[in-house]
Parts: C-alpha cells; sequence; structure tokens
C-alpha cells in the first residue's frame, strides 16, 4: 500500500480552516451560524483596484508573468517601502508570491536544514510551526501570556536562542492577539540579535495597516540587523484583497534570489491579474486603507466592551489586526449536558453547536487558554455573537 509522506503526517490540519468548514456545514444545513473565525476583512475590493484588474484583462495580462513578479509591482512596493517605512530596498530584493503565506514559506523552505530551531512567541499564527516541520526544523515556542499582553521579552528570545537557532518570526500586529510590538521592544530584540548573526529575522507584517497607535514600526529600521531581516507582507489585510493571492518579501538580495528559484521550480509567477491590482493599491488613493481601519477599530472598541460585560472572560486590549483572544481559563473544565470542555478548541466547538458562533480555540495558536475572536464583521452581527457567546457559557457547570 502506497502511504502518505512522513513530511505530510508531521503537519497538523488548519484549526481556522477546520472551523471555517464547520461553519459553513451548520449553515448549510440552515442554521444561523455568525462566523467570528475567519481571518480576512469583511469589506469588498475598493473599486479603482477591480478596474485596474479589468483593464489588465483587456489589455491581455494572461501570460505567464515573472516569477519574482512584475517590475513594476516591485518598483510600487519599493516605492511603499521607502515613503511609509523609510526603508530603501531595490526590485531585485522584491519577491511576489501567491499570497504572505507563501512568501513566509518561501523563506523557511530556502534557509532551514533539518534540525535547524526557528523561534516563534507564542500565541502564533497557526502556520508557523506548521511551516518550519515542512522544512524540517523544530518550531521553538516562546509563551507570553496575556499578563505581559501576549508579547515576549527580549530576555526571553535571547534565553531560547541555542547553537541551532536559525531564525526568529516576529508578527506586528500580531495574529491572533492584536497586540504590537514597539520600537522600543523592538530595538531591544535587535540588540539581542545582533549578538547572533547566524539568525534570521522574518517579521510579518500583513497587518501593518490595521493598527491603532497611529504609526506602524518595523524590526528592519535597525541597521544593525538590516541585513538579516526579510519583511513579509501583501495586499490581503490593508486592501481587502485575501482572494487575490498577493504577498511579497523584502530582503537581503540572496534570500530574493533563493526565494525566486525555489518559486521558479514549484509555483512560478503570482497570478498576472491580480499583480496589476495589487500595483494599483499601492499606487493608488489610500483613503480606502484609513477608512477600513478605523471601522476595525470601532469595532474593537465595541468588543472589548462587549466581552468585559461577560463573567469569566479576561481580554486585553488589543491594538492592531482584527482580532480579540481572551483568555477562558474560567471555563476549562466545566461540562455541559455530562461533557466536559477540556480545553478551548472543546470550548470553541461548544459555542459552535449551542451557541452557533464560530472561533478558534487557542490551542492551535500555543495558548490552549485562550480562543480567537474576529470581529470582521458588522456591528450588528457582532452584539448578537457575544450575547450568544454569553449565553452559551452561562450553562456550562
Amino acid at each position: 500500500m502506497i502511504s502518505l509522506s512522513k513530511r505530510l503526517a508531521a503537519l497538523s490540519p488548519s484549526e481556522t480552516l477546520v472551523m471555517s468548514q464547520k461553519s459553513n456545514e451548520l449553515k448549510a444545513k440552515g442554521i444561523d451560524v455568525i462566523n467570528l473565525s475567519v481571518g480576512e476583512p469583511d469589506f469588498f475590493t475598493p473599486d479603482h483596484i477591480k478596474l485596474a484588474a479589468k483593464k489588465a484583462i483587456d489589455e491581455n495580462y494572461s501570460f505567464y508573468p515573472p516569477v519574482p513578479g512584475f517590475l513594476e509591482l516591485r518598483k510600487a512596493i519599493c516605492a511603499k517601502l521607502k515613503s511609509e517605512n523609510h526603508l530603501e530596498y531595490s526590485s531585485d530584493q522584491i519577491i511576489c508570491s501567491a499570497g504572505a503565506k507563501q512568501a513566509v514559506c518561501n523563506v523557511l523552505l530556502s534557509i532551514i536544514n533539518p534540525g535547524d530551531e526557528v523561534i516563534i512567541p507564542a500565541p502564533y499564527w497557526v502556520s508557523y510551526p506548521e511551516m518550519v516541520k515542512l522544512a524540517e526544523g523544530k518550531p521553538v515556542g516562546v509563551f507570553a501570556g496575556i499578563e505581559q499582553d501576549f508579547k515576549i521579552t527580549a530576555q526571553q528570545l535571547e534565553a531560547a536562542i541555542t547553537s541551532k537557532t536559525k531564525a526568529f518570526i516576529i508578527c506586528s500586529p500580531s495574529n491572533p492577539t492584536g497586540s504590537i510590538y514597539s520600537k522600543k521592544e523592538l530595538k531591544q530584540f535587535a540588540d539581542v540579535l545582533e549578538k547572533y548573526p547566524q539568525i534570521m529575522i522574518l517579521s510579518d507584517e500583513i497587518y501593518e495597516h490595521i493598527n491603532y497607535t497611529g504609526k506602524h514600526e518595523s524590526i528592519a529600521q535597525f541597521e544593525s540587523i538590516r541585513d538579516r531581516v526579510v519583511i513579509i507582507n501583501g495586499v490581503s489585510k490593508s486592501y481587502a484583497m485575501t482572494g487575490w493571492r498577493i504577498g511579497w518579501i523584502a530582503g537581503p538580495k540572496w534570500i530574493a534570489d533563493a526565494c525566486n528559484k525555489l518559486q521558479g521550480q514549484y509555483t512560478s509567477g503570482a497570478c498576472a491579474v491580480a499583480q496589476k491590482a495589487a500595483e494599483a493599491a499601492y499606487t493608488g488613493e489610500q483613503i480606502c486603507v484609513r477608512k477600513m481601519c478605523e471601522a476595525f477599530e470601532r469595532r474593537k472598541n465595541l468588543v472589548v466592551d462587549l466581552i468585559r460585560q461577560i463573567p469569566g472572560l479576561k481580554v486585553n486590549d488589543p491594538q492592531g489586526a482584527f482580532y480579540v483572544f481572551p483568555d477562558c481559563s474560567t471555563y476549562i473544565g466545566k461540562s455541559y449536558q455530562g461533557k466536559t470542555i477540556n480545553d478551548s478548541a472543546e470550548l470553541a466547538m461548544y459555542l459552535l453547536e449551542v451557541g452557533h458562533v464560530a472561533s478558534v480555540g487557542g490551542v492551535a495558536f500555543g495558548a490552549p487558554h485562550c480562543i480567537r475572536f474576529s470581529y470582521a464583521t458588522s456591528d450588528e452581527n457582532l452584539k448578537i455573537a457575544f450575547a450568544r457567546i454569553k449565553e452559551a457559557l452561562a450553562q456550562l457547570k
């Protein structure tokens, strides 16, 4: 009998996609489910971006695009990095991919050898450790709880470094917590990493523009480590373009060359029409980005207030992204109709089946006592959803 590879067997299913699928299955049965599990904006792609895509179709952008992306898009990304982040990159340091997820995976597959360790602050995005395992590396989680605002310290980072450490992944603003590292905190990381020249730094900045602090800070700004930082970003979150699948890296040319070589052998260039749409996103009017951020901040304030009215849930005040990640420890060990809730994954399933609200348990994020709710939906849906959650939790004994 032919078996699947050990590489695949080592991977866990994406818990976020699993919950979204279960939610859709209940909806197909006619059950009114409010989905707070999905990590994508609920807004439509702005019109000027869609018009650019239509124009690209009319102009016959239907052939294979260059593996690293169209030069015009890479130049637009460089211009964005210079104007918004005050960082200088050349177009040959940019590689465009089919989403930021592929961009992260490209880098890890390019640098990780079997047994190499990758430090990942926890709570983390569900795919980081799985990608490290795919590259035959070892994910090393470093945990920070709600009392630390879910942010690890420079001391914790240095304590996790060994002779096998090859990379450090940082996500700010964070999925799943919405926490943001300040310039001071990033500088403390940079001061530690300066002492370890063998460590690459992957800075996932996909939620850059969903930021309620007023200014995004990138760890790439520090010259002492700049030549080892790879920025990962894309258009999915900032421009409501999750389905267009355009992400990119900006990093040292040798990393860009490696990712270009790798990508050329397994996916080639990202969709040509989507690339032209992404170019319009970066070169066009940015008011759409600001309006979406304002809406998300209003919803965040609403959701934090609603959660604080639910006994037993402990929540911080996220500063970015569109998630809240309350500690639900109070409800672990409680029961409903003879069935005990053993962790947050089971609690999320309970809320789906009894409260008809989809969420994602923190187990997959490396935080088994927390649960992730996305507030990328209407104010009305959020009010109804958290009323259901409050009622469902009250039934646990």
